[in-house]
């Protein structure tokens, strides 16, 4: 018997905090773990977030729980890499999340350009 998929709003995970629509692009790309996560996000950022283990962990935590990530393999070589390390993807509902906040600040920028603030 086919399953059929049923498919998840992304609006009741919006507005994203800003940690969470960053790391969720930095997984667009590629599988990361959380250091990688951690660094990608303060270049990201340009230095504006930065985040304590607490908060990185908690964050995937919460991604994990909500179906935004999952965990995975890497691809590294396992000499390269170290066994301990858990690698993180963006599932489907992630990217969809990402789009719609996008579209929801696109809209609010309209708003403000309307005012005249910005160019």
């Amino acid at each position: 018997m086919e399953r059929v998929r049923q498919r998840i709003s992304p609006d009741p995970f919006l507005p994203l905090k800003p940690r969470v629509l960053l790391m969720l692009l930095s997984l667009l790309k590629e599988p990361r773990h959380g250091y990688a996560l951690k660094e990608e996000i303060a270049g990201r950022s340009q230095g504006r977030v930065v985040l304590g283990p607490g908060t990185l962990y908690r964050t995937i935590r919460d991604l994990l729980r909500d179906g935004l990530i999952v965990e995975t393999e890497s691809d590294l070589d396992p000499v390269e890499d170290d066994e301990r390390r858990r690698y993180y993807r963006i599932t489907e509902l992630g990217r969809s999340v990402v789009a719609a906040e996008a579209r929801r600040l696109e809209g609010l920028v309209e708003i403000v350009r309307g005012e005249k603030l910005i160019p």
